[in-house]
């Protein structure tokens, strides 16, 4: 008999999309170039020229670069980290020394003070050596400790956590719960104030840093009192306080190095002086967090691309068939013009988005969610044609190859740990729907309140009359533009002509917007059920926002004399790759299977198709879908277990 699952909290739909939204930022006090493009205005003055870093930061990047790929090169054992699922704790002290820990950190703090885009490629390089390090070198910097202190901490945590955080200590980050993931309204550990502390109860999964922390950034639910707003609150915790047990270390089918568990926290006092921000805080300090901390997953996406695109090259011409290298077959030869072009886009999106992160002119907060969406959906499409480009040998594990006496290439390995970035720090399925939210914000609101079952007609008619001024101001700007005169983006014009691929973002930007208004226009309140064709929308939205930045790359490599006819190759080939699937999602908007999809769902949870499960067994063991959470002691060993202890 399965054990009994936790007894879950419960919330309505609408206290959920509460919750939701009281968290993200309600303003846009800076401009967005991904914002305007979902609202039809191609801004290419916000993006080009290209932002360029200053030379100091640049000198410091650098230096620090060279110092880390000796490292990596001399002392990371890649396949040792695989085989024994662990980094070793050499790795770790030799990463404190080189002042890894600190990437981001200000100088003052002990930390090396690197730029958004100087830390991203570090992070693309120690990637490349172990996706286990990158990761978690990119938990403990992007979302640990170090980053909402920088944002939201007082003078006073970031003086007794910050020094720590650069040289000695690793960060984790805790949020998620075995029964709440994307849904934060159902977050069920608790903290109760008493006195001059909290008392922290609950448990915590699949915490990145986890098992080896030596800080916790912890989000657990206030409740409302006599002088306690109450919510969902951060705090800092010390990974030895008393009552904090790391019950198991979680085992994957990739990132095998990583430190990812479960912490239960039984009667945890933390300090009131621990808390970051107000009480009630939490998820908005969560989120703003990610709105650039998102950016490291896909700056390890673009690694991997480089990564591939290496191997690519160096078997395809080695292998032959039929008396010419396997390159040389269109068959293989489209799918490494897949691969390049790609890897040129995702570096593009990468190095934009960072350097308009580090300058601060603008909001970025859709430019680093379609980063992050983008890069781990193209890198795992890239690792899986380096496997069919390999062929068995692709299948084989480096282990294998190895051992056979050829070159161990761990091609599998690459796929099993890129698959996780489609799930990390928010779904493939989760980052559409907040970036769908985002780019509809300007909509919801002047007319936010039409579609508001809540509002009064008072209010409904004053939403209407504001729709009016805005639509009639807004939709007449959607029939024409730049994109439709053949001089337009001339400075694009070189021996490769890319001003006809910005001719055609500019054009489909306002196509997207006028396929985004008249949806809207037709499900109103039902809009947000349409998830298939929110999907869809950001997925455009992710195309022109790359093709955009390839554009713009290109252009200023040829502006440094660097690569200047290649670069300009691999953005043409990227950005005719992009119009046909941005073709196909146009004509999917409109001709697809979402609504027999949704028919078949119900008859398969009603149990109308069982039949077709049968003549099978199901290698599944016992248990419950979703383990016990309730608060309590633990009954289990402390699997803790810091680098070097």
């Amino acid at each position: 008999m399965s054990a009994p699952t936790t007894q879950r909290t419960t919330v309505t739909e609408r206290e959920a999309r509460q919750v939701a939204e009281a968290a993200r930022e309600q303003d846009w006090h800076k401009p967005s170039f991904a914002k305007e493009l979902f609202l039809g205005r191609f801004r290419l003055d916000l993006i080009h020229p290209h932002p360029l870093p200053d030379a100091e930061s640049v000198r410091r990047g650098e230096e620090f670069l060279a110092k880390l790929r000796a490292f990596c090169e001399s002392a990371v054992d890649s396949a040792r980290i695989e085989r024994e699922a662990r980094i070793p704790d050499e790795v770790i002290t030799g990463l404190k020394e080189l002042g890894a820990l600190g990437m981001k950190i200000d100088p003052k703090y002990g930390g090396l003070g690197l730029t958004q885009l100087y830390y991203n490629k570090a992070l693309a390089l120690a990637g490349s050596a172990s996706p286990a390090i990158g990761a978690l070198l990119s938990a403990h910097q992007s979302i640990g400790v170090p980053q909402p202190l920088k944002m939201f901490g007082t003078q006073e945590q970031k003086d007794a956590f910050l020094p720590r955080c650069a040289r000695t200590d690793i960060s984790a980050f805790l949020l998620t719960e075995p029964d709440v993931g994307s849904d934060p309204a159902r977050l069920a550990t608790t903290a109760v104030p008493d006195g001059d502390h909290y008392v922290l109860d609950g448990v915590k999964l699949w915490t990145t840093n986890g098992v080896v922390a030596d800080l916790l950034v912890v989000m657990a639910r206030v409740p409302k009192s006599e002088g306690h707003k109450g919510g969902i609150t951060a705090f800092v915790v010390e990974a030895t306080a008393e009552g904090i047990t790391v019950e198991n270390r979680n085992a994957f089918m990739g990132l095998r190095g990583i430190e990812n568990g479960v912490t239960r926290f039984h009667q945890v006092r933390v300090p009131a002086a621990n808390r970051i921000g107000p009480e009630g805080a939490g998820l908005k300090i969560a989120l703003t967090t990610l709105n650039t901390g998102r950016l490291s997953l896909p700056a390890m996406c673009a690694g991997a691309g480089k990564w591939c695109l290496k191997i690519a090259r160096e078997w395809a011409a080695e292998r032959e068939q039929w008396g010419k290298p396997v390159a040389l077959h269109e068959a293989v030869g489209s799918k490494i013009s897949f691969i390049a072009a790609t890897t040129f886009a995702l570096e593009a999106v990468l190095d934009l988005s960072s350097q308009m992160a580090d300058e601060d002119r603008n909001d970025i907060r859709i430019e680093a969610a379609l980063a992050k969406l983008y890069g781990s959906e193209m890198a795992w499409l890239m690792a899986d044609e380096l496997v069919q480009i390999r062929g068995g040998r692709g299948y084989e594990t480096a282990e294998s190859l190895k051992a056979r006496g050829e070159r161990a290439v761990p091609a599998e390995q690459m796929l099993r740990d890129l698959r996780i970035n489609r799930i990390f720090e928010g779904s493939t399925e989760i980052m559409h729907l907040l970036i769908a939210r985002e780019a509809v914000d300007a909509h919801l609101s002047v007319a936010g309140d039409l579609i508001d079952p809540d509002k009064t007609l008072s209010d409904k008619a004053k939403a209407g009359a504001n729709a009016g001024v805005f639509y009639a101001k807004w939709l007449p700007k959607l029939v024409a533009g730049p994109g439709q005169l053949p001089s337009s983006y001339g400075e694009f014009k070189r021996e490769v002509d890319l001003s006809g691929h910005l001719r055609y973002v500019e054009r489909h930007a306002r196509k997207l917007a006028r396929s985004t208004f008249y949806a809207m226009s037709r499900w109103q309140g039902r809009m947000e059920t349409k998830q298939g064709f929110l999907g869809r929308i950001v997925d455009i939205g992710a195309e022109l926002f790359a093709m955009s930045a390839a554009c713009v790359r290109a252009e200023r490599l040829r502006a440094e004399g660097g690569h200047d006819r290649e670069a300009y190759q691999l953005a043409d080939a990227f950005c005719r790759q992009s119009r046909i699937r941005v073709e196909e999602l146009f004509g999917r908007l409109w001709a697809n299977t979402d609504d027999i999809d949704g028919k078949v769902v119900k008859g398969v949870l009603g149990g109308a198709y069982t039949w077709l499960e049968e003549g099978v067994i199901d290698p599944s063991g016992d248990g419950p879908w979703i383990a016990d959470a309730t608060p309590g002691p633990s009954a289990r060993p402390n699997e803790r277990r810091p680098f070097g202890a």
